[in-house]
């Protein structure tokens, strides 16, 4: 274990790996507070403190007199991969939504010069704008905001809107997605977004602005997608001999929610 962190906080990680790695699926017991002290050899204590974190924030169930149950599997994926949230949520038992806030058609001389010039599109062209809140288990995680290059999504819908945006393009529409540019800053949620996402004003959060590109490198969409702080837990992995690095996330259902 690192020293860097709290001892209940490695704890959490190494458990939260359990759970990734497919160890426990939903509605399996989980390890009892004795069986963590000896696999991890730590104190009760800190046992304790580690299964109440995971408790609280929602992967694990305590039954009285039944034990600790697997509630809900953490939600990861590689941000290098060009998987959907709503495929990603299923997969990790989750139920994903989608709430649709806005939806317009816009000419590309509209809109600011960043979102123009990442679309590589004239003043003329057409573009589709959505405003989208995403969902996992009814708890808000995402406010993304998406430009669309209108010729690549000719008959996009307000329902094709709520489901994979992703999913629409590949299997609908027959664009081959083969690449995206991602750029992530850390952020403080503004009151506005804090609202949607139904947290505090000020929390930290993650904004990811993604350029998706056909095989042919013509871009697809520019998004601006904000992560819940709370939710997501970024992690970085480099392979030295390999000379590549990838990024990936954990969701988890917020602390008091």
């Amino acid at each position: 274990m690192l020293v860097r962190e709290p001892v209940y906080q490695q704890l959490n990680n190494a458990l939260r790996e359990m759970l990734i790695s497919g160890d426990h699926k939903v509605g399996d017991k989980f390890l009892t507070e004795r069986e963590i002290c000896q696999r991890f050899a730590v104190s009760r204590t800190t046992a304790n403190k580690a299964i109440s974190n995971m408790v609280s924030e929602g992967v694990l169930e305590f039954k009285k007199g039944l034990g600790t149950f697997v509630r809900t599997l953490p939600l990861d994926y590689d941000l290098r991969s060009l998987v959907s949230f709503t495929r990603k949520a299923r997969e990790a038992g989750r139920v994903p939504g989608t709430t649709l806030l806005a939806f317009e058609e816009k000419t590309a001389g509209s809109v600011e010069v960043e979102v123009k010039d990442r679309l590589k599109v004239g003043p003329s062209d057409r573009i589709f704008f959505c405003r989208r809140l995403r969902l996992a288990d009814g708890i808000p995680m995402i406010v993304e905001r998406r430009y669309l290059v209108a010729k690549q999504c000719e008959g996009i819908t307000e329902d094709d809107l709520r489901g994979s945006i992703y999913s629409f393009l590949t299997d609908k529409k027959g664009v081959k997605i083969t690449g995206s540019e991602e750029l992530i800053r850390a952020v403080n949620i503004s009151t506005k977004d804090a609202e949607l996402l139904q947290c505090k004003p000020g929390l930290a959060g993650f904004l990811m602005l993604s350029t998706g590109y056909t095989e042919h490198g013509v871009p697809v969409w520019f998004a601006g997608i904000l992560y819940r702080g709370d939710c997501y837990e970024l992690r970085n992995k480099l392979d030295a001999q390999q000379a590549y690095s990838y990024t990936e996330s954990i969701i988890s259902t917020p602390t008091g929610s």
